[in-house]
């Protein structure tokens, strides 16, 4: 057995590319090891450019900050950001049908059932009733307005669950320097070789462009899709999942801002894809995710500019991706952190969720010079069902269209899906049930939203949901709405709410 006090800690950590993976990465490191013990140093080059048009994030973020204690109106001054509720889908189901996801919670549970299966029976009587109006967060967003959490005991106010819209780049550049601040050492250039020991395989340094050796213990590869440690040297393969996400390019192109700052994404699908639109201070991202296989680069740039919804600014930025993972994200003593890990297209913007869950995975199993193999396999282990849930969730939006207007939308509607996906859509069918396994990242208010808005109507719901009569029920479902319009009131529009605490003019 290994005597921990006979092991040596690692002392070299080193960060291979910047961008929002690497200072993400290093932003984290140095707050929670810090720089007494642990040399933490970032190779990044300016000459080599960044993916960063991720500019839409979930509620997660917030508990990254937390970690980091970096103060949330002075990040979202630094980086032009907006506050997000949730996500629209315009045209998913049909064209003409709209729908949301948003961050917070349906209704109230009544007597051990979820709130939804109430809902599911009332729909038998007023089928028109919109499940948004019984969620604070769908029902501000749609209406402009938002508001921190606020001290309204017993109302759905003092859990406002929110995310943000920024600029990555912004991002990326406001996490270097905090962690500069903290101790991270940063060297500009390009690695040219990379050595490893002949009889381990593990990597004991690189070289850099203008000759500097650069010696490491643990090193990690966020240099985006090329993967130049974990690909490049561990060869750890690559799943590639094309064909259940047929999405394998973009094209983003900012615009310029408008007065109303709507506090969430839209995501409209398009003829062989979908384009979307986020608002940030000082302008409006925007971007067309679509597949080569289906549609051109000029004709996507076309849609593109034709549904822009204001005065395009500056040049298109031109992205191309395979949509899978690494079958291992950690080998040796190499950790494969943001793109290099693998990518599922942007849709429910997760882009920088997987960044920050792979960081937290990589702080709890953090290793000391033995690079215990059992850690290595856990977090492996974990990684890899967390990616194939999130593949599932993102699926489900293009399998269950009903539309037939295009041989793209012909194709998702009548691809197979993994079977894992297949089970969860069967078992909300069958009697509105949906679980969360394994603390999977969407929960069930995220695949409600989601199952409900795609237009699938479970044959039955809760048996214990009989045991309301159906007046009390229309009782409690008005109650319940009134109380969501009422705390509305009390929250004033984004565009105000961002003048007053976080205004980066």
């Amino acid at each position: 057995m290994i005597n921990q006090s006979e092991v040596e800690a690692l002392k070299q950590i080193i960060i291979v590319g910047g961008g929002s993976a690497g200072w993400m990465t290093a932003a984290a490191l140095t707050k929670v090891l810090g720089c007494n013990n642990y040399s933490i140093t970032v190779i990044e080059s300016d000459t080599i450019g960044t993916v960063s048009v991720g500019e839409a994030t979930i509620p997660h973020i917030r508990a990254f900050n937390s970690l980091l204690e970096i103060d949330e109106d002075d990040f979202l001054k630094h980086t032009h950001g907006t506050f997000k509720l949730g996500i629209e889908f315009v045209n998913w189901k049909e064209m003409g049908h709209s729908y949301m996801h948003p961050f917070g919670a349906y209704g109230t549970n009544m007597h051990g059932v979820p709130f939804h299966h109430y809902w599911l029976k009332s729909q038998k009587i007023q089928p028109k009733d919109d499940l948004l109006d019984y969620c604070l967060e769908g029902y501000a967003a749609k209406k402009n307005l938002f508001s921190r959490p606020l001290n309204y005991p017993n109302t759905p106010l003092t859990s406002v669950n929110y995310a943000f819209h920024f600029d990555a780049t912004l991002y990326a550049a406001y996490l270097r320097t905090y962690s500069e601040k903290l101790g991270a050492s940063r060297i500009e250039g390009i690695v040219t070789q990379i050595n490893t020991n002949n009889e381990t395989g593990f990597i004991e340094s690189l070289l850099l462009e203008n000759g500097a050796l650069i010696n490491g213990d643990l090193f990690i590869d966020c240099t985006g899709f090329k993967g130049l440690l974990i690909d490049g040297v561990m060869e750890s393969p690559f799943e590639d999942w094309s064909q259940w996400l047929p999405c394998n390019s973009a094209i983003a192109h900012a615009s310029e801002s408008l007065p109303d700052k709507k506090p969430y994404t839209i995501s409209t699908a398009q003829k062989s894809g979908w384009q979307w639109q986020i608002p940030l201070q000082n302008r409006i991202g925007n971007g067309h995710v679509y597949s080569s296989d289906f549609l051109n680069q000029d004709d996507a740039l076309t849609t593109l500019f034709s549904n822009l919804p204001s005065k395009p600014m500056g040049e298109p930025n031109f992205l191309k991706w395979t949509n899978g993972k690494r079958k291992k994200l950690w080998v040796k003593n190499c950790v494969a952190i943001g793109l290099s890990g693998g990518f599922i297209e942007p849709l429910e913007s997760t882009g920088l969720q997987l960044i920050q869950a792979s960081i937290e995975r990589l702080l709890s199993l953090f290793p000391n010079k033995s690079f215990q193999q059992k850690d290595i396999d856990i977090f492996n282990e974990n990684a890899d069902i967390e990616l194939k849930q999130i593949r599932d969730f993102i699926v489900l939006h293009y399998k269950l269209t009903t539309r037939e207007d295009s041989p793209f939308w012909k194709y998702c509607k009548e691809m197979s899906i993994p079977d894992t996906l297949q089970s969860k859509i069967e078992l909300y069918k069958t009697n509105g049930r949906v679980f969360r396994e394994n603390n999977e990242l969407f929960a069930e208010l995220s695949w409600l939203s989601v199952l409900s808005g795609q237009g699938i109507i479970p044959q039955s719901y809760h048996p214990l949901v009989d045991n309301t009569s159906t007046e009390n029920l229309h009782i409690q479902l008005s109650k319940m709405k009134e109380v969501v319009r009422l705390c509305s009131k009390k929250m004033p529009t984004h565009a105000e709410f961002i003048t007053k605490h976080c205004s980066a003019s």
